[in-house]
């Protein structure tokens, strides 16, 4: 009987022992999960990525833009075509006429409220904005921009988060009602719930019932993994308590709408309603229509299952379904449940989606952006974008390399080759349109930013400014013949591109023709030291050798560090660092910064505009002449190929736009194309696809024209109709200096000036 005594005594010691130990593990354990439930749901609760935005379309009567370039920004802008337009971000066309209700939007310098317009197109013009409906006209219109992409962590995933206020007051009952109707009566886990989930489940002989409340669910997506066992469902039930314990039903409710998963778009994962609601809809939330809110809650129980785009049918009993609860539940009417089931399951076709729709100008935006902001501010604060990128430039663009270089395909058999471009509006510096890679819309290495590439003659308008700078002129006469340039590896023997020489010849035709043996006599004759300081007062950055081969381009750049030298040539002279963003706000839309443009003059007006004139010759006689064959606008740039045509390159611009492309292999493996023949029409193709304006550089007043005979290289008459027109400055003008003279060039000039407009009428 003692020894029994003792037993149980061990035993209940035993036991009160191993209670005390599962006891203190278990508060260790809730502790513990506490602890992850409170870091872990405030921080990713409100951990927003950057959004990143395109200009704003800004339309006003007069203002040249076709109906079909307009209907397509709209619908790049997530606009639905509808009939009638009901809700904001929706719009009609009747021809040239479009009815819209514009969405509200917090721009860097205000908010604008949504407004109902029309917009009235004639002969490619906008004829008349009229706001409804009090029917007055207005001058000035804004749209919303595209959102054209986001900073996110490395999970791929997307979201529009929303706060409490928000959230239509219809999907939360929905949601509710669908999930977990006694949401507001439980404490987290439902028993009945789970007993009748596990009765279902036992009857079916498989999983066909959750169980779970809208706060277990929430739990699944925030904290675990999707591991079926005992200890992963312990743990959803202790943190849903939890969460219960430490959080209002609202906040709960606000993060689960916010979080749900409801399908894929290519690579990134949709979350939340808002943010479904554009995809499937291109609707705010908050003007969700009845159907619409059903289809998306239908959705919870399987994205992928019940897809309205990929299984229509599904979708649309599914929707019918929960349509049919929500009139059970009161939540509807029947007219309203009446009207829900007669509508189109989806009326709008899919928006361009994915991460980033233009990932390499994205990439520059984040580069740009990192010199200031740490990578976790870009995704976690919900900081907005406003950035240059133009989406019709950028549209364009694309496809016209896509078609060129198919074109260009077609007549060789070897693999693909590569491209690049970079297009800016050089007179502010912004950057319109990047394009990083054959495939434009496929994230990846961006030749664009990152192929380092040798540029070839497009040095050569370095050479030549440098040059003109030191008091050369555009007639000043040059020797094309054979150099040797002795180097510590021995001589170097530079040739032509036509292993040809050309003898003597003026400053402004070895430009334009591009001959390298009178670049590298001019080059050495004003100094490789100089020719590189010219370099890095045209914007290029990085130190480069003084070797003699630079002369010939031996210098490697991306496009875009090409496009920083030549906005300074296409400025007239004036650095404008080259911006991919126009300002950055808070989530609040508070202004954080506001990107101005920065102007400073590296050089004098008088060679850059001579500079400017022999690059409208490498256009109209030189080595790019091919472009300007029955073309009515006037170019400037440089062509430019590298050793064994390993790089196709061309750099030019027009009244507008500044475009460099690059062609080449990755590999560095020779391509069949010079620059003339590979990267000119691509280039030529997006400047007409552009409707490029005539470069026209403002004239110096210091400039005086002459007529020279481009064999002598000396003045000519104006009975010499042989002779060709070049701009000089005043103080080094060939010819006569005496007054007498200089009232006889007057002469010939208006004479000249005559002659011209006598030619023009002719043709």
């Amino acid at each position: 009987m003692i020894k029994n005594r003792r037993k149980r005594r061990v035993i209940a010691t035993a036991a009160a022992l191993i209670s005390l130990v599962l006891v203190v593990g278990a508060v260790v354990w809730v502790v513990q999960l506490s602890r992850i439930v409170e870091t872990r749901f405030d921080g990713r609760r409100w951990a927003v990525p950057a959004a990143v935005y395109a200009r704003p379309l800004e339309i006003y009567p007069g203002l040249q833009l076709a109906p079909e370039r307009f209907e397509w920004e709209l619908q790049l802008a997530g606009y639905r075509l509808e009939e009638p337009v009901t809700a904001a971000g929706g719009y009609r066309r009747d021809g040239g006429r479009f009815e819209l209700i514009g969405r509200e939007f917090t721009f860097a310098d205000g908010f604008e409220a949504e407004k109902r317009l029309m917009v009235d197109f004639k002969n490619g013009r906008i004829q008349s904005l009229v706001l409804q409906p009090e029917g007055g006209t207005i001058d000035f219109v804004r749209l919303d921009p595209a959102r054209i992409g986001s900073f996110h962590p490395l999970v791929h995933e997307d979201r529009i988060v929303i706060g409490a206020s928000e959230v239509p007051a219809l999907l939360a009952q929905t949601l509710i009602a669908v999930e977990d109707r006694n949401f507001y009566g439980h404490w987290g886990i439902s028993p009945s719930g789970m007993l009748r989930a596990l009765l279902a489940d036992i009857r079916a002989g498989a999983v066909v019932q959750g169980g779970s409340t809208l706060t277990q669910q929430l739990v699944k997506n925030f904290f675990l993994t999707r591991e079926r066992s005992i200890s992963r469902k312990l743990r959803e039930m202790a943190m849903a308590l939890i969460l219960e314990a430490q959080y209002s039903k609202e906040e709960i409710l606000t993060a689960y709408i916010n979080e749900v998963f409801l399908g894929q778009d290519g690579g990134r994962a949709i979350h939340g309603f808002a943010l479904a609601s554009q995809f499937y809809f291109r609707r705010d939330l908050r003007d969700m229509t009845t159907a619409q809110i059903a289809t998306l809650v239908g959705m919870v129980k399987g994205p992928s299952l019940y897809n309205p785009r990929r299984h229509p049918q599904r979708g649309y009993d599914r929707r019918q379904t929960v349509l049919r609860i929500m009139f059970d539940q009161g939540v509807i009417s029947q007219q309203e449940y009446i009207n829900a089931t007669d509508q189109p399951l989806t009326e709008v076709q899919p928006q361009v989606g994915g991460f980033n729709r233009f990932p390499a100008f994205v990439e520059l935006v984040r580069r740009q952006l990192e010199k200031e902001y740490r990578p976790e501010d870009l995704r976690k604060q919900g900081l907005h974008i406003f950035t240059s990128l133009n989406p019709w430039v950028q549209q364009s663009a694309e496809k016209q390399l896509a078609a060129t270089l198919q074109e260009l395909d077609a007549g060789h058999k070897e693999a693909a080759i590569e491209a690049a471009a970079v297009i800016t509006a050089h007179q502010t510096g912004e950057v319109l349109a990047v394009i990083g890679g054959r495939k434009a819309r496929q994230p990846g290495f961006n030749r664009a930013l990152d192929a380092s590439r040798s540029i070839g003659s497009l040095i050569k308008p370095a050479i030549y400014l440098a040059a003109l700078e030191k008091g050369y002129t555009l007639a000043t006469p040059l020797e094309d013949r054979a150099v040797v340039v002795d180097q510590d590896n021995g001589g170097w023997r530079p040739q032509n591109y036509d292993h040809q020489e050309h003898g003597r010849v003026g400053l402004y035709q070895a430009l334009a023709h591009s001959y390298n043996l009178a670049t590298v006599r001019l080059g050495l004759e004003v100094g490789i030291e100089n020719v590189l300081s010219t370099l890095t007062r045209l914007g290029h950055e990085p130190k480069v050798e003084a070797y003699p081969s630079v002369l010939l381009g031996a210098v490697a750049m991306s496009p875009l560090e090409v496009a920083r030298i030549y906005q300074t040539i296409a400025s007239a002279g004036f650095s404008l660092p080259l911006r991919s963003i126009r300002e950055v706000t808070a989530s609040d839309g508070t202004l954080l910064r506001r990107y101005a443009l920065e102007v400073e003059q590296r050089f004098s007006s008088v060679p850059v505009y001579l500079l400017h004139h022999a690059l409208t010759r490498v256009m109209s006689e030189g080595t790019a002449r091919v472009a300007a064959v029955e073309k009515k606008q006037h170019f400037a740039g440089k062509t430019g190929t590298t050793n064994e045509k390993r790089d196709s390159w061309f750099a030019g611009y027009g009244g507008k736009h500044l475009a460099v492309v690059w062609l080449g292999n990755d590999d560095n493996y020779p391509i069949p194309y010079s620059g003339s023949g590979g990267a000119l029409p691509v280039w030529a193709a997006i400047m007409e696809a552009l409707q490029e304006e005539s470069a026209a550089m403002v004239e110096p007043p210091e400039i005086e024209w002459q007529r020279i005979d481009p064999e002598s290289l000396r003045p000519a008459t104006i009975f010499n109709r042989g002779g060709t027109l070049l701009p000089f400055p005043s103080a080094a003008a060939p010819g006569r200096q005496g007054p007498f003279d200089r009232e006889m060039r007057a002469l010939e000039n208006a004479v000249e000036g005559i002659l011209q407009r006598v030619d023009e009428a002719m043709k």
